[in-house]
């Protein structure tokens, strides 16, 4: 059933002549000898696990303020799997058996021998004094670490040196190889060029040559940010997307850079339902290959380095931009071997197991596609996850089908192919560079308690919304990431811009937690103004870019966020949790009174303000049976329920204007 996974490699020594673009096959030194193992792995009951369900994310834990915080609409839709655009999980009540995640904390059944997973497994994030406490343990005295020289040192270039194999693939073809699939992308060949193509100075790492140099075939996504990895949270991204050879090529087979070029373009119309002149096929030697809404051809392959937050990094005088720091937290690799439908069935099995392969370090998400990651290790250098971490990536991957014998599902709603990010492509040029979150740029006489830079992009419009993407995600979430939280700079960055004395109807509120119909007012006043605001275009700069604040932590919170990161890595409890917040956020308290109340599972009452540690299910014998019952309070005839959310950016490329 699962057959070898073979990953085209053209010779170095072959050279072949040169076509429309002045493409051609580098000439390398002797080809390195080639294994392939095939990608064997085994079926295994998740009840290995510590955690067997670090597949739902720490943010799907948090209360919604009453309803009027919902970060829940960013992943649980239904408008991809009804457009049938690469995805058949609808998940704001349009399939029964899935359920409205929107509206319900309906977290599966839990297997009969592990624990439920309506219990918060996320240790390091809503006890952060018991990670501070297993650091103390370690001997280790965080506070002498230099956090601002640990970002600004690369860790991605040892790791790319452990890779084994030929340089232009990613998959090595060794069996047991814990760098199996490290993906082929030499960090000392970024940043990418202009038009987003990595090249590189070896010909050994090339695929072709073209008339500006040695190309990889790699080319970086510039895309509209997300609410989990933001500059706010501590993580950025940089993602490479790479065609199989076969999309390279024109018709005569000979490698063409115009030829690749038409190729992604297509995909990209695909990925975002927008398919021009009734196009069917790829052209060039992938002219036989159907194009499709909503899929990523076979061997579509994705390379993520999750880097950490450097303020002084913006392309001028770094080598990244966007603030992606040298040292990365994680490499995170994709690769597509199977090709899945929304015309076949799917079905909700959390119990399912899992197949993966320990040692080369990569599990199948059961949607077609191997994920594999490499994370920091105690010192920092990079080591291969285990199943149970990779697990955590497989949650937001695996948005369609299942495991074979049995079927899993356990994604979201709104990916495309189980994808984020391309389908959140900037159209054209301005979508082929390097990710640089808005076009950040280092205010270097700047404070360390002050915004770090400026944007330089505006707010880019959503297709179905018909408004600004970030302008959607503050008028519904009313924070800064699918936590729900507001960092100190932003509250009060927001509490001084929205006064009366502005224009607006009344003065941003603080929150006061002392009783919930107090709460509840504050945060339905909250709501208000920041749709006001929104509306009134204040969170955007005079020249119509989105004020810094609401994006860009101070140096200080930024290099704080990174020393609370690295006591995970100093500990290795990344099954516990990869967010520490120092102190428990709001979002995980309950403030809830009345007949909107719920308790423990074991049916003790939560007292006011106490830490939400878990929620009861239902015990009666039926579908139901152990599946989670407790209402988010999002009312689904409310001003703050959107079942219907797609994340795409209207073409042509349009942004919210002053």
């Amino acid at each position: 059933m699962y057959t070898s996974l073979l990953l085209a490699f053209v010779s170095g020594l072959l050279l072949l002549g040169c076509n429309d673009s002045g493409s051609k096959a580098p000439t390398t030194p002797e080809t390195p000898v080639v294994q392939d193992a095939p990608m064997i792995g085994e079926f295994r009951s998740r009840t290995l696990f510590e955690n067997p369900y670090a597949n739902i994310p720490a943010q799907c834990y948090i209360e919604t303020s009453f309803g009027t915080q919902n970060a829940c609409l960013f992943c649980h839709s239904n408008a991809p799997a009804r457009l049938g655009l690469g995805n058949t999980t609808p998940q704001a009540g349009a399939d029964s058996l899935l359920g409205n995640l929107q509206t319900e904390y309906s977290f599966g059944p839990a297997d009969r021998f592990s624990a439920s997973p309506n219990i918060n497994p996320w240790v390091n994030t809503i006890y952060p004094e018991k990670l501070d406490e297993a650091l103390a343990a370690t001997g280790i005295d965080a506070s002498v670490w230099d956090m601002k020289s640990y970002v600004q040192n690369d860790n991605w270039s040892a790791a790319y040196a452990k890779k084994q194999g030929a340089k232009t693939r990613s998959n090595s073809g060794l069996k047991d190889d814990s760098f199996r699939l490290f993906p082929a992308l030499n960090p000392a060949a970024l940043p990418a060029d202009s038009d987003g193509f990595v090249r590189t100075q070896s010909a050994d790492e090339a695929l072709f040559q073209d008339e500006k140099g040695y190309n990889t075939g790699w080319r970086s996504i510039n895309f509209m940010p997300y609410g989990i990895f933001t500059p706010h949270t501590g993580s950025v991204s940089g993602v490479y997307i790479r065609l199989n050879e076969q999309f390279m090529k024109d018709q005569n087979g000979s490698f063409s850079l115009a030829t690749y070029k038409a190729n992604l373009e297509l995909l990209e119309q695909a990925i975002q339902d927008r398919i021009e002149n009734n196009a069917t096929h790829y052209v060039g030697a992938a002219s036989d290959v159907a194009l499709l809404r909503g899929l990523f051809p076979l061997k579509t392959e994705f390379a993520h380095p999750l880097h950490y937050v450097d303020v002084e990094s913006d392309g001028s005088a770094s080598k990244f931009p966007g603030a992606r720091a040298s040292h990365v937290k994680e490499i995170r690799y994709m690769y597509k071997w199977n090709m899945h439908y929304p015309t076949e069935p799917y079905s909700k099995d959390e119990n399912a197991p899992l197949y993966y392969n320990e040692k080369e370090a990569w599990i199948d998400s059961g949607a077609g596609w191997y994920l594999s990651a490499w994370i920091e290790d105690a010192q920092g250098t990079l080591r291969a996850q285990k199943p149970e971490e990779l697990m955590q990536c497989v949650g937001c991957h695996s948005s369609r089908y299942g495991f074979e014998p049995e079927q899993f599902n356990s994604g979201t709603g709104n990916t495309i192919d189980t994808v984020w990010s391309f389908s959140r492509k900037f159209a054209g040029d301005l979508g082929w560079r390097e990710m640089d979150y808005l076009g950040y740029e280092r205010n270097r006489s700047a404070a360390t308690t002050q915004t770090s830079g400026v944007a330089h992009r505006g707010d880019p419009i959503n297709r179905d919304a018909g408004i600004g993407e970030y302008r959607k995600f503050l008028n519904h979430v009313v924070g800064a990431s699918l936590y729900g939280d507001m960092p100190a700079s932003m509250e009060v960055y927001l509490s001084q811009t929205i006064t009366k004395a502005n224009g607006y109807s009344d003065d941003f509120p603080a929150l006061a937690l002392e009783n919930a119909s107090e709460l509840k007012q504050i945060q339905r006043k909250r709501l208000d103004l920041m749709r006001e605001f929104t509306a009134k275009k204040g969170y955007l700069t005079s020249e119509g870019f989105i004020q810094a604040p609401l994006l860009y932590p101070t140096e200080a919170e930024s290099l704080a966020g990174a020393k609370g990161y690295r006591k995970v890595v100093a500990t290795q409890r990344f099954t516990k949790g990869k967010d520490y917040f120092g102190a428990p956020l709001f979002t995980y308290r309950y403030y809830r009174e009345g007949e909107e109340g719920f308790t423990h599972i074991d049916g003790t009452p939560y007292t006011f303000g106490e830490l939400i540690t878990d929620r009861p299910y239902h015990e009666e014998e039926s579908i139901l049976w152990h599946v989670g019952k407790v209402p988010t309070l999002i009312d689904e005839a409310g001003d703050n329920y959107d079942s219907e959310y797609l994340p795409i950016m209207a073409y042509p490329q349009a942004f919210e204007g002053r």
